[in-house]
């Protein structure tokens, strides 16, 4: 029988990540943290139901700025260096790409800076940090537009320059943590794993048993296996009279009525995308989600926690609503029996939030076997910390506009699903040595 090995769950909203570690039969989730009340309630009923972790695991619940490392580890008995793993997902909104970017003045005050507390006074031998993809590019300082270089400003220094943030983690994470770990960060997509649902993330993968993490390469795509579609994903979610549901208005409603499956604001005519645009209409950029209609055949655009907004509109294939919050789990691949607590509005910030059950899957499948090897080796073997990119930007290039069903920028017709064929499986950055001078 193979080991089962610990975890303790930072931030951990409904679950997601950890579920998929559970399903790779190798981890159980010794206790979880988190700030909200509905995710704690969302928890301790499924524990509960035996569903996560064990009946006794303790939900910490507070703010986790306030709730003392040391006084957790003391809670579970665990020695330092003892535990198996430590996995995070703090709060991104100040990174995301999906909204307004915001600066990060001092990083250190952060609940991402807070996960390298908990390691520095736990020492697991392995650790996940997951966040958007935008933290890989975000900037520690926000300089106006029309302040930067191109608008004739002066140069960017290097606290503007992207990729500051990140920068500025990693210094922190050597500086506290030493040698003693290692750190591979991978840029990855959901669906390139079997998710039906295209979701970029950022996965940080640290260990010290002195090995080089490698996050497995995509298994779906073009000439592989085929991608998961959303019809697959909600082929057995049968409707139910309870079901909890933030639906469209009727005005955003007479609108949507007009997108066919796989469609957008483009499909209107040039009039009534003005009409129902208003302002948004001139914008440039970001405006794939304005009344969107998604489609059966082709891979979910990423789940997002206001499905029923008209700019990240999530519109059923066939009928004129928003997805239910069940449909929405489904596509995160949630079990069908997993219980979520709280308001619609909570429940669907859950679901939205959560790190797709398939990712935590394989990262435990990595995570396992780097731990089953068990070998630890100098701090002077370490090589650098690396930036890896596995096929993450995957778009679908199927829509329709004016009525007509195009393909992205040739306008040729194309009456089935096509994807852009990526240009690079795996394109290996390193940061920085972090071998002893």
């Amino acid at each position: 029988m193979r080991h089962v090995y610990k975890n303790l769950s930072l931030f951990s909203g409904a679950m997601g990540f950890d579920i998929g570690l559970e399903q790779s039969g190798r981890f159980e989730t010794v206790a979880a943290i988190e700030f909200d009340k509905a995710c704690c309630e969302t928890i301790r009923r499924n524990r509960d139901a035996g569903r996560i972790g064990s009946k006794s695991m303790p939900v910490f619940e507070g703010d986790i700025r306030h709730i003392d490392p040391q006084a957790v580890m003391t809670a579970l008995k665990i020695k330092r260096g003892e535990l198996d793993l430590i996995t995070a997902g703090p709060p991104c909104q100040a990174f995301s790409t999906s909204g307004k970017r915001r600066s990060v003045e001092d990083p250190r005050g952060t609940l991402l800076w807070r996960t390298i507390d908990y390691i520095e006074t736990f020492q697991p031998k392995t650790f996940v940090i997951e966040n958007v993809r935008g933290l890989l590019s975000a900037a520690l300082k926000h300089r106006p537009i029309n302040m930067r270089p191109e608008k004739g400003g002066p140069p960017l220094d290097d606290e503007e320059l992207p990729g500051s943030v990140m920068k500025r983690f990693l210094e922190d994470v050597r500086a506290r943590l030493g040698n003693v770990y290692r750190m591979d960060v991978f840029e990855v997509n959901a669906v390139n794993y079997g998710a039906p649902q295209i979701r970029e993330r950022a996965i940080f993968i640290g260990n010290r048993l002195g090995a080089q993490m490698e996050f497995p390469d995509p298994t779906h795509g073009p000439d592989q296996i085929p991608f998961r579609t959303l019809g697959d994903a909600l082929r057995n979610v049968k409707p139910r009279k309870n079901d909890v549901i933030m639906d469209f208005s009727p005005r955003k409603k007479r609108y949507l009525a007009m997108i066919p499956p796989g469609g957008n604001w483009r499909s209107l005519p040039e009039e009534l995308q003005r009409e129902s645009m208003g302002r948004a209409y001139l914008a440039k950029g970001g405006r794939s989600g304005w009344w969107r209609r998604l489609s059966s055949d082709l891979p979910s655009p990423t789940i997002v926690t206001m499905p029923n907004h008209s700019s990240t509109a999530l519109t059923h294939p066939i009928e004129v609503r928003a997805l239910t919050v069940r449909e929405c789990a489904a596509v995160q691949e949630f079990p069908p029996n997993w219980e979520l607590t709280g308001t619609p509005m909570e429940q669907y910030a859950q679901v939205g939030n959560a790190v797709p059950t398939r990712l935590g899957k394989v990262a435990g499948e990595t995570l396992a076997e780097a731990l089953d090897n068990g070998r630890i080796e100098s701090a002077e073997t370490l090589t650098a910390y690396r930036l890896v990119y596995l096929r993450s930007h995957v778009r679908t290039r199927k829509w329709f506009s004016g009525g007509e069903n195009v393909v992205w920028k040739d306008g040729k017709d194309n009456t089935g699903a096509a994807y852009t064929r990526p240009v690079t499986e795996r394109k290996v950055r390193e940061f920085f040595s972090v071998a002893a001078e």
